[in-house]
């Protein structure tokens, strides 16, 4: 059996992964469920909050615990050789978060660009020494040259100059968007199945932005990967994504194609997220923002969680009655009860 588009590497069930806290209990991702295919794109947006970057912390096994655990769900991982084989499916909630097993995941099978690089990078080691350690974790037969001459090779192609130089750098030596760079380069060095860019252009300046969007979509059709793009950009996601994923207090709010929730946006939330996004075309009107404000994430809700901003709520019905994830038509999946 060979990976192609239609191949599943990743199919997340019912995942629940809460924050046990002083306060109370914060359910930041809370029965979220889907799969990302081999090649393909998912982006998964939301405002802060939503659980967006939790749900790929714990598809990596790392989510601070404690306070934070997966307390249920699956996240099925379809392991392939780099031959093209399928090797084995593996429930990465069933591994130990320090064990071998994840750990020759991380980095091999799944590679991860985080939000910030100067917290991700270490200010004590150079740029390549911490790309050439992920040769030398997961490739037992590659020697510190190879890895060296390997971490060169993908700075040059993830656009740093001069990268024989470079390659001795300290981050804080790199400008915001070399860093970047840098750390792109760390999570494409042994060739992954899937990339997770959590939120990768936060700090970069608009033209630095479009640099790494457009490198990103470069190396993930070079390269054959899958990606899931996290971004609370509407915008960006819509440019880098086959299919989006809407998530609002740690639930899906709806899910489909890029095209479908581009052109027929159907939950409320989604409805409202386009309303707040400037447009350049036809004639300039005010921009109309979510109503209110989140509700305190230790509170128990009996009804849809964004029932006190909804502006097509229903009272006595939306909020006593918690909707499930539907499907209204082929490919799309709306939770709302307009729709049930």
């Amino acid at each position: 059996m060979a990976a192609s588009e239609n191949s599943v590497l990743v199919e997340v069930q019912d995942l629940k992964t809460y924050f046990f806290l002083h306060e109370g209990t914060v359910k930041a991702v809370d029965g979220v469920s889907f799969s990302i295919y081999e090649g393909r794109s998912l982006g998964v947006i939301g405002e802060s909050g939503c659980g967006k970057s939790v749900t790929a912390q714990s598809m990596m096994r790392i989510v601070p615990s404690p306070p934070g655990r997966e307390v249920d769900g699956k996240i099925e991982m379809y392991l392939w050789e780099n031959g093209g084989g399928f090797a084995e499916v593996v429930d990465v909630l069933q591994l130990k978060p320090s064990g071998a097993k994840i750990r020759s995941i991380r980095g091999k099978q799944i590679g991860m660009i985080f939000q910030e690089p100067m917290t991700a990078l270490s200010p004590l080691h150079t740029v390549g020494n911490q790309i050439a350690e992920a040769v030398l974790i997961h490739e037992q037969d590659a020697s510190k040259h190879q890895a060296r001459e390997r971490a060169i090779d993908m700075l040059g192609r993830v656009g740093i100059p001069q990268p024989h130089r470079l390659v001795d750098a300290y981050p804080h030596q790199l400008s915001g968007g070399m860093r970047q760079r840098a750390l792109i380069a760390m999570a494409l060095i042994c060739g992954p199945s899937l990339l997770i860019a959590d939120e990768p252009t936060t700090a970069l300046d608009v033209t630095i932005e479009a640099q790494i969007l457009e490198l990103i979509k470069e190396l993930q059709t070079s390269l054959g990967m899958a990606l899931m793009y996290i971004s609370h950009d509407l915008a960006v996601v819509g440019e880098m994504s086959d299919e989006i994923m809407v998530m609002y207090l740690g639930h899906v709010m709806e899910h489909a194609s890029t095209d479908d929730i581009f052109d027929n946006p159907l939950h409320p939330y989604t409805l409202a997220l386009w309303r707040s996004v400037p447009s350049i075309e036809g004639k300039l009107e005010r921009l109309i923002p979510i109503s209110g404000s989140l509700p305190s994430p230790f509170a128990s809700q009996p009804g849809c969680r964004f029932f006190s901003r909804c502006d097509r709520r229903m009272p006595g019905v939306c909020d006593a009655t918690p909707p499930s994830l539907k499907e209204v038509a082929p490919g799309h999946k709306v939770r709302c009860l307009l729709y049930e």
